[in-house]
């Protein structure tokens, strides 16, 4: 056919298709546009509802299969994010220089399928295997209707948050060899909850500790935080680093916080100040018994008790009636559900204590020479609270802020505006039974020449009176920890709380206690009262200490 036939028919073709010629000329025409799905009503509607099962398989396996072979470009054009998906997954070559990547799916539950990863590390003629798990999600595009890899980090690794990367090289710091006490090694994998931990310990006195770096894969945190290492291709020579930890009681902490979910404990020598033992079960990794800020419940009772008793307002056998209700500036505080009331004289403060009558407490604390101060100077003078603690690690040191209005009675019993974490209670139990503040710490202060914080303690007669109120708690007939704390030999005592949190229907768990010369303080998310789940995990961890 000549060229001039050809253009004749092509052009004849256009001109039926103009004048409406209909569905075959529709086909003709989308032919040699691509097959676009266009047409006088419009682009067909975008498909709505959850992907279906074969559209879940189909877009999974395309992301898998570029993954494999490194393309990352296209890999990410199966994601809802595909600029942010190539990012990571470029630098999964790049930077991390795995290879060789293999991807076995697993059976898929509705739109999540499991997968695992065998690939090969390799960087300066060192070569290591790398297998692991992960999962992603196939969902709807919002605009486009297509079946995606919802996005998230970790899909491609599971230790992987927004903005990290995957780095292999010479490490950032040496290796630590960090130790107990009595020189027994601490690792990640006996003590899941030091992971974190040891981490930091490892950025911050690893090239103190002596040692020298290896190479290995590590997580670059977005934050700055210490990388994570996940494999090591070459070790390096570590540093032995001493830390105040007891393996035994580490041990006991870390199985007394798997029992309950989101969990924490510490637990500290009160006569040095030496943390013996840090323990958190939560589903991050973060460091909740050291960093965490939530109000701590009727533990606070210890710090409030000790403000009446300093500032002359009563003593532990002082009226202190346990009313079934106490208002302060309009707002109406109430007890426990189930606390029997009683006005009688025997109703003292060592008696509303042991028993955490909220009222007891709220009618006590508009008594002269009290102010809005009064219980912030009593935390940070006399217990060492908001001082700036130098543990070693990041911490938090706990918040009493000078409080008006409805505020001041809340912080009284641990509610309002006050917060703390295990760490926090912990020394705060520690300074009540022997009447001085040691700030904690996990690894000496000459190892980085780092200041303590100070603080007054509390006069002999406070210490004596707070400590007997602790004892009366655990072991009289009506304390409230009397049954969490049976069974414990030694000098025991104990503080239960619960804190209340807005929007949520169970209240969070808190315990602190002592046993001769350990004291241990415990919190669980949503665990309920005191004796629910904070208090097993301190008996555990005391129990431990004989």
């Amino acid at each position: 056919m000549s060229k001039g036939v050809k253009a004749a028919v092509i052009g004849s073709v256009f001109a039926v298709m103009v004048g409406g010629a209909g569905y075959g000329a529709y086909n003709i025409m989308s032919a040699l546009n691509g097959g676009g799905a266009t047409g006088a009503a419009g682009p067909a509607p975008a498909r709505t509802g959850p992907p279906s099962a074969e559209e879940v398989e189909e877009t999974s396996a395309k992301f898998f299969t570029a993954w494999e072979k490194g393309e990352a470009a296209q890999a990410s054009t199966y994601t809802n994010n595909d600029a942010a998906a190539e990012a990571v997954l470029s630098s999964y070559g790049e930077d991390a220089h795995i290879t060789g990547v293999k991807i076995t799916p697993g059976k898929a539950g509705g739109a999540t399928v499991p997968f695992g990863v065998k690939a090969k590390v390799s960087y300066g003629g060192k070569s290591k295997s790398l297998s692991y798990r992960s999962e992603l999600t196939v969902v709807r595009g919002r605009t486009t209707g297509r079946a995606l890899v919802d996005w998230q980090p970790t899909v491609i690794h599971p230790q992987l948050r927004r903005g990290d990367t995957l780095v292999t090289g010479e490490a950032a710091s040496p290796p630590i060899e960090a130790v107990d006490r009595a020189g027994a090694e601490l690792t990640k994998e006996k003590y899941p909850s030091l992971g974190p931990i040891l981490d930091v310990l490892r950025e911050k006195y690893g090239d103190k500790a002596g040692g020298e770096p290896g190479v290995e894969l590590s997580v670059r945190h977005a934050d700055e935080s210490p990388d994570t290492s996940l494999l090591t291709l070459a070790k390096g020579r570590p540093g032995r680093l001493e830390t105040t930890l007891s393996a035994s009681v580490q041990a006991a902490a870390e199985k007394a916080v798997k029992k309950f979910a989101q969990s924490s404990v510490v637990a500290v020598k009160p006569s040095t100040g030496e943390v013996l033992a840090v323990a958190n079960h939560r589903d991050d990794a973060w460091n909740a018994a050291f960093e965490g800020k939530v109000a701590p419940g009727s533990t606070m009772k210890i710090i409030t008790a000790a403000m009446l008793i300093d500032n002359g307002v009563t003593s532990m056998n002082g009226p202190a009636p346990c009313t079934p209700t106490a208002t302060w500036r309009s707002q109406t505080f109430k007890n426990l559900t189930g606390l029997e009331p009683d006005e009688s004289a025997n109703a003292t403060l060592a008696s509303g204590f042991m028993r955490s009558c909220n009222t007891a407490f709220i009618k006590l604390i508009d008594e002269e020479p009290l102010t809005d101060a009064s219980l912030t100077a009593e935390a940070e003078e006399r217990f060492g609270l908001g001082r700036d603690w130098k543990t070693g690690i990041t911490s938090f040191d706990g918040s009493v802020p000078a409080s008006a209005g409805p505020d001041r009675a809340a912080n009284a019993i641990g509610q309002g505006q006050v917060q703390m974490n295990p760490l926090n209670m912990a020394s705060v139990t520690a300074t009540a039974i022997t009447g001085r503040f040691r700030q904690p710490y996990l690894v000496a202060r000459d190892l980085d020449d780092r200041p303590f914080a100070t603080a007054d303690g509390l006069r002999a007669s406070t210490a004596a009176q707070l400590k007997q109120m602790m004892r009366l708690t655990a072991t009289s007939s009506r304390g409230t920890a009397v049954q969490v704390m049976s069974g414990l030999g030694g000098d025991i005592g104990a503080k239960t709380g619960s804190a209340e949190v807005d929007g949520k229907a169970t209240s969070d768990s808190w315990f602190t206690g002592f046993r001769d010369d350990v004291a241990a303080a415990a919190m669980s998310q949503q665990g309920g009262h005191g004796g629910d789940a904070a208090g097993p995990i301190v008996a555990a961890v005391l129990r431990a200490s004989g």
